[in-house]
């Protein structure tokens, strides 16, 4: 018979030995050359020494890392993947290596985990995204899945490992059951009507009407500063975008944040940071036409102060929650009695509605960040007033 409470997945877990008389910790700690699970245990007399000296061992694997060494016969893509995810988290933006090692440690190695390197074949490759789509996983996922697997292959084939080039070289789609397209809608027109009259005298209409009309994307709502908007010149430069940093160890605030080399960010409040946008065409200036810069204003006159200068800040002035944010999102939609939908669909409304207006693509994409067609000077100094008309023609909701 046993006791105590199980931690939470991926951070070991303690119970108590009636017959050692013992509290036993164990940590699972990826995998050996031969492709078996490696765990590790401690033991102790009470539960909270077992649980310190279980947070330990985590900090030791965290700083160790999985060893470097030759290549070997028989390494298996678990094993390797035990080596190479500590390696991105190094190199990738936090959101980013939570996506990667997610797809790696739910989809590539539960399907070819134990298959070995030197042997893997391009069906062996495509079986995970069959795998994928048989569990009805949207494409993007099932294409970022295949990436990163191809990704993990090479980056073996540079360290020394023998990965057949047939198995190097797969392409997404080819060769394999042919996985069904995804979309995401617009808000429909009549959606939009309702919407648009609902938040006519809301006071923080300017934080929706920036997502339905100019795509502004939630993080970069939520870090906003006010010192990035400027009235007079109906200006907003979205530069920085609000992102919690998670701890190196989980729940632990003395194990410092993870934080990829090359990534500019500045803390607020516990794990909120500002960081920088991922690409330099989301770094961009976003003109106001009438309306925004009248929601703007109202805005700015009404808005709760905040010691970190944030236009849409949280409760106390501090950084904005993303479920809080979600959740107003859709009492705007309960209000309109319309269906909730993500509020990534905001953002997608905008593009549709650009597009249909008939504005440059060049112009779209400056306003939305989609690529590096205009960079910001050159958008602050000739494009920024056919954006402003642009905007303002996109503005009806008949999309």
């Amino acid at each position: 018979m046993s006791k105590g409470n199980p931690r939470a997945k991926g951070t070991g877990s303690v119970h108590y030995d009636e017959r050692r008389k013992r509290w036993i910790g164990t940590l699972e700690a990826g995998w050996t050359e031969r492709g078996t699970r490696r765990r590790l245990t401690v033991s102790a007399r009470t539960e909270r020494e077992a649980k310190a000296k279980l947070k330990d061992k985590e900090r030791e694997v965290l700083m160790s890392g999985a060893p470097e060494e030759g290549t070997r016969a028989g390494l298996t893509v678990k094993a390797w993947a035990d080596r190479w995810i500590p390696r991105q988290e190094r190199d990738l933006r936090p959101s980013a290596f939570n996506a990667t090692r997610s797809q790696v440690v739910n989809w590539i190695v539960p399907t070819i985990g134990h298959k070995r390197l030197d042997r893997l074949s391009p069906a062996d490759v495509r079986s995970v995204s069959t795998a994928m789509d048989s569990k009805g996983k949207a494409t993007s996922s099932i294409r970022r899945a295949h990436g990163e697997l191809i990704r993990m292959l090479k980056d073996a084939h540079a360290d020394g490992h023998h990965v057949p080039d047939r198995a190097r070289g797969v392409e997404f789609g080819r060769g394999g059951k042919a996985v069904a397209v995804s979309t995401r809608d617009a808000i429909p027109a009549a959606e939009m009507d309702a919407l648009i009259a609902t938040l006519a005298t809301a006071d923080d209409r300017a934080r929706w009407l920036l997502a339905l009309r100019a795509g502004v994307r939630p993080a970069e709502a939520r870090g906003l500063r006010w010192s990035s908007v400027d009235l007079e010149r109906g200006l907003i430069v979205l530069d920085w975008q609000l992102k919690p940093l998670p701890y190196k160890v989980a729940r632990d605030r003395s194990s410092g944040f993870r934080v990829p080399r090359d990534y500019e960010a500045i803390r607020l409040h516990d794990s909120f940071h500002l960081v920088r946008p991922k690409t330099r065409s989301g770094w961009r200036v976003v003109p106001l036409d009438d309306e925004l810069w009248a929601a703007m204003s109202r805005w700015r006159e009404v808005a709760p102060t905040s010691d970190y200068d944030l236009v849409f800040p949280g409760k106390g002035g501090r950084a904005l929650d993303d479920k809080i944010d979600r959740a107003a999102w859709w009492a705007k939609l309960d209000l309109a009695g319309l269906p909730r939908r993500a509020l990534y669909t905001a953002r997608h409304t905008a593009a549709v509605a650009l597009k249909a207006s008939g504005a440059a693509d060049m112009d779209t994409a400056a306003i939305m960040g989609h690529s590096t067609i205009a960079s910001t000077q050159a958008y602050l100094h000739g494009d920024v007033e056919r954006g402003r008309v642009a905007l303002a023609r996109a503005r009806s909701p008949r999309l």
